[in-house]
């Protein structure tokens, strides 16, 4: 039974000679992996549409196992984050995320919305740290976890200066910092951002102008969170990691 899907390549591996199995991450289906005759081949019509990063129309012939690509569409090949060794790290870690953090063939229209919107951006030009933390923020909810940003994690207060609790799971009021002696003392602009990445519909995104010192506590926060609480060792992330190191050298 042909059907036809909106869909983002998120992940590639090679079977048998010309073969690939492609991952899709679809607004109709959720994840899904598909089977492409052929694709290897230079000259193969399905060789373009299977790169990874690519937003297109895909028709797959489904059956009770992975599905066979038929044909596909590109919409878009999200060809600026392929030319930059940078972006293709940040767009890397994103879809690696998303791979880890989704079950196959349970649909999520909302995050396919987001990974497009995303990616989308980057794309054009956005900054790839600010969107990358975006995304992480939203992916928590998909992990089960489930940061206090809109109040003090201890007492429920929402007035006052806050900081960051890892072992509290989220923010901290001055009157509870005694509660956790390894407390993250953070700006007043990161208390603000963390909660509006958290909460921000991504599609309404300005262009957010942000402080290096600033960016330097969000990924800190995020990261030790992200350490602490999800479980997850990603090679993109170490990565990008190296990749920014790099990026640091080349600018001293």
């Amino acid at each position: 039974m042909l059907q036809k899907c909106e869909g983002i390549v998120i992940r590639t591996s090679h079977y048998g000679e010309a073969n690939k199995v492609v991952t899709l991450y679809t607004r109709e289906w959720g994840k899904v992996g598909v089977m492409a005759g052929g694709a290897k081949k230079p000259n193969s019509r399905l060789a373009a549409v299977t790169q990874p990063f690519t937003y297109g129309y895909f028709l797959v012939k489904k059956g009770s196992g992975l599905g066979n690509l038929q044909q596909g569409d590109i919409i878009s090949s999200m060809r600026s984050i392929k030319e930059d060794i940078f972006l293709t790290a940040f767009a890397s870690y994103i879809i690696d995320l998303t791979d880890k953090c989704t079950d196959e063939r349970k649909p999520n229209p909302f995050l396919f919305e987001l990974l497009y919107q995303t990616l989308n951006y980057m794309n054009e030009g956005y900054d790839p740290e600010i969107l990358s933390n975006i995304y992480e923020m939203k992916m928590l909810n998909s992990l089960g976890l489930y940061p206090v940003l809109n109040q003090c994690s201890v007492c429920g207060n929402t007035e006052g200066e806050f900081s960051f609790s890892i072992r509290e799971g989220g923010f901290i009021c001055h009157r509870c910092l005694d509660k956790d002696p390894y407390h993250f003392k953070i700006s007043q602009a990161t208390v603000k951002l963390l909660r509006l990445f958290y909460y921000l519909d991504i599609s309404r995104l300005g262009n957010i102008s942000v402080k290096d010192e600033t960016k330097k506590e969000l990924k800190t926060i995020i990261s030790a969170y992200y350490d602490e609480y999800s479980g997850l060792n990603l090679k993109t992330k170490k990565f990008l990691k190296q990749m920014e190191n790099l990026k640091g050298l080349g600018q001293d």
